[in-house]
């Protein structure tokens, strides 16, 4: 039976990462088996660059965790080498940079993960990781709206920039007055 100070701090080290998950808007859970140190160090960059904590935690005090923040499906998949990754602002960043590594290492392995509230299996961790990032969106969005009133303030250049020269109609409506009828 472990000594008091040790029952103390995984008790400790539970409440935690119970908290960080708590905090957090989503986590994702894999087994980090037959990665390089190298590749574990630059995803390990990559994910700290991204805003997200990575953790590698015992199973069993992850488990306990999980359980208490109401996560306690994910316990199946806590088997083996399995670390988790989480993050408080951005639910796509996790899922992103560690399908990149999932992809190049075959044994390491995205094994599930959570999301506003929510377990996730890995093949929905997966799909999230192929959204765009938010500033990506934002861009398209914006883009998408400046594009109509670029047009749209062209034309009325040109328009006014017909009538300063001479005053004529605009050449549609010349094309349209001088087109023969449809019969």
């Amino acid at each position: 039976m472990p000594s008091k100070s040790i029952l103390e701090q995984k008790q400790k080290l539970v409440a935690e990462l119970a908290e960080e998950i708590r905090n957090s808007v989503s986590g994702v859970l894999v087994n980090y088996q037959g990665i390089t140190v190298d590749d574990d160090t630059k995803m390990r960059k990559a994910l700290r660059e991204a805003g997200v904590k990575y953790k590698v935690v015992k199973n069993s005090l992850t488990g306990r965790a999980c359980d208490e923040v109401g996560f306690g499906e994910m316990k199946q998949h806590l088997v083996g080498m399995t670390a988790i990754a989480i993050s408080e602002n951005d639910a796509i960043a996790p899922a992103k940079v560690l399908k990149e590594y999932a992809e190049k290492v075959e044994s390491f392995t995205i094994l599930a993960g959570y999301v506003d509230g929510a377990v996730i299996d890995a093949k929905t961790v997966e799909a999230l990781a192929e959204i765009p990032s938010k500033e990506t969106l934002i861009a398209k969005f914006l883009g998408s709206i400046q594009s109509p009133l670029y047009n749209f303030a062209y034309a009325i250049k040109a328009v006014a920039d017909k009538k300063a020269e001479g005053g004529e109609e605009a050449p549609a409506a010349e094309a349209a007055a001088e087109a023969p009828a449809a019969e």
